[in-house]
């Protein structure tokens, strides 16, 4: 028996066994056949104890949404009703949102965890370290475990569109998924050895001769031309998903650039309004007087506008200064008369008439001749309040 020891690209896959006179049609397909096995059972490993963690999948037009989407739209999950695990469900929400969150208790959950695990065992690549061959019957043998693992944690079954149950039916659907990319059909597979493809139309004793044991290391792949063609369909894929994002994005952009220039004008416009009251209030300075008069009129009555003359301020007279003074008419009669308006008259100080510096001079020498020039024989106010004491 020829061992084969089946790598995709540098990694190790698992280790086959076929005589030498076995023709390549076949053992390509059954090469093909347990490659694509030892995928299902991961797969099925994989969405298995996301079962175990939340519960079965949701409907395909509930999947993503949130409970008040839900109650909004007014969506039900029919099949969550009839799909409940033995012993009672444990809510536990999928924060992905692709399950109904219904889980196994305990003691179901580990009945799933358990299997998984033998089943994994069963095609794990350490298989190739330990020197143990995989074959179909392997294979099948994993799937049927994990098949009897999900009738006793759910009896009811599980809905139609659930990937686990669609595994079991061979009616998965893996297009646009990485999971599609690794699986290679059977009418497609080619092995290679020694940089050489093994024709289907020849036997394996042409390649590697009529000794039995002899141990190659064979290559599982697609044909060239199949593999450019589905890097070409997935790469199609990611740019119109990529297109579709940075569409969603451009959007988004735009319309915070129409709200950011939406408070840019509005800033301007309070900018605006702020400049025209300072300068408003710039140009009326009376403004404030105005309000100062309104104030005092319920004290003092109606208080008559000043004339240019009358606006003024104390003049200087010598050294002294003039108040201002208060006019107004009294009545010469205790009758009850109310009293009449009042003017207030107050004089403007004007710079320009302040009297110059000789001026002050003068005045100032007149009064110290004055002094010195009081008669001798007249006594003074000083000596009079002194003659008097």
């Amino acid at each position: 028996m020829v061992l084969l020891h089946v790598k995709r690209g540098d990694e190790s896959q698992f280790l086959l066994q076929a005589p030498g006179s076995t023709e390549l049609e076949e053992l390509t397909v059954q090469v093909a056949r347990v490659y694509n096995g030892r995928l299902k059972v991961q797969r099925l490993c994989s969405e298995m104890e996301e079962l175990a963690e939340h519960g079965i999948f949701l409907p395909p037009n509930m999947q993503g949404l949130t409970d008040d989407q839900i109650e909004e739209l007014k969506l039900k999950d029919e099949w969550g009703e009839k799909c409940v695990p033995s012993g009672g469900a444990v809510f536990k929400k999928d924060d992905i949102g692709r399950r109904n969150g219904q889980a196994p208790n305990e003691k179901m959950k580990q009945v799933l965890k358990k299997t998984i695990e033998e089943a994994k065992a069963i095609i794990s690549k350490k298989q190739v370290e330990a020197g143990v061959c995989v074959t179909m019957e392997m294979v099948k043998d994993a799937l049927d475990q994990l098949r009897g693992a999900v009738m006793i944690v759910y009896p009811m079954g599980l809905p139609p569109y659930d990937p686990i149950r669609m595994e079991f039916e061979n009616k998965e659907d893996l297009s646009g998924t990485q999971a599609g990319l690794n699986v290679i059909k059977e009418a497609e597979a080619q092995l290679w050895w020694a940089a050489k493809e093994l024709r289907r139309t020849k036997k394996l004793s042409d390649y590697v001769g009529k000794n039995e044991k002899t141990k190659i290391i064979a290559k599982i792949q697609q044909p060239l031309q199949q593999q450019i063609i589905r890097l070409h369909q997935e790469l199609g894929r990611q740019k119109s998903l990529w297109a579709d994002v940075h569409g969603k994005l451009r959007s988004h952009i735009d319309a915070l650039r129409e709200q950011n220039m939406e408070l840019r004008e509005k800033l301007r416009a309070l900018q605006l309004q702020r400049w025209k009251a300072r300068k408003k209030s710039a140009a009326s300075p009376h403004a404030g007087q105005e309000s100062h008069t309104l104030a005092l009129e319920p004290a003092f009555g109606k208080i008559s506008p000043l004339s240019a003359d009358e606006e003024t301020i104390p003049k200087y007279a010598g050294h002294k200064n003039q108040s201002a003074t208060l006019l107004g008419q009294r009545s010469s009669s205790n009758n009850s008369a109310p009293p009449k308006p009042m003017s207030l008259k107050i004089e403007r100080i004007s710079s320009w008439k302040t009297p110059p510096q000789e001026n002050r001079d003068k005045n100032l020498s007149r009064r110290r001749q004055d002094r010195r020039a009081t008669p001798t024989g007249r006594p003074t106010p000083c000596a009079e309040r002194r003659g008097g004491v």
